[in-house]
């Protein structure tokens, strides 16, 4: 068996995978992952997710420089989510120019942003395709 076979794939072939800071344990992301994806973080050192909107595999950061180097990879108890503990390249994961994806806290009854934008988007991405 596979160390792949290990992983209860749901009907679309993917897990939820969760990117942790390796260094301060802070939760960065939540994406997608596939099998493919996985061989080839594995392969590559590097975080390669599925994207749903794209419709594609997605290199964290192929267009915003902002790469995750993986440093370890776990998979829960129930085998259905994976972790990736990762070092992020320029201290920023969201595409909102936010270190987090995680920025948003309830408060009572709305959504507050409670971190600060580290860098325009606009900026980020300018000159992309």
């Amino acid at each position: 068996m596979s160390w792949l076979d290990a992983i209860s794939w749901n009907d679309e072939g993917m897990v939820p995978a969760i990117a942790q800071d390796a260094a301060t344990g802070r939760v960065l992301m939540t994406a997608w992952i596939n099998r493919e994806a996985l061989e080839l973080t594995v392969r590559e050192g590097r975080a390669v997710y599925w994207s749903r909107s794209r419709r594609r595999l997605w290199r964290k950061g192929e267009e915003s420089g902002h790469v995750q180097t993986v440093r370890e990879i776990r998979l829960d108890c129930d085998g259905d989510t994976i972790l990736l503990l990762v070092e992020q390249r320029g201290g920023i994961a969201c595409h909102t120019g936010h270190y987090s994806c995680l920025y948003r806290r309830l408060d009572e009854d709305r959504w507050v942003d409670v971190e600060p934008v580290l860098k325009d988007p606009a900026a980020i991405y300018e000159n992309k395709p």
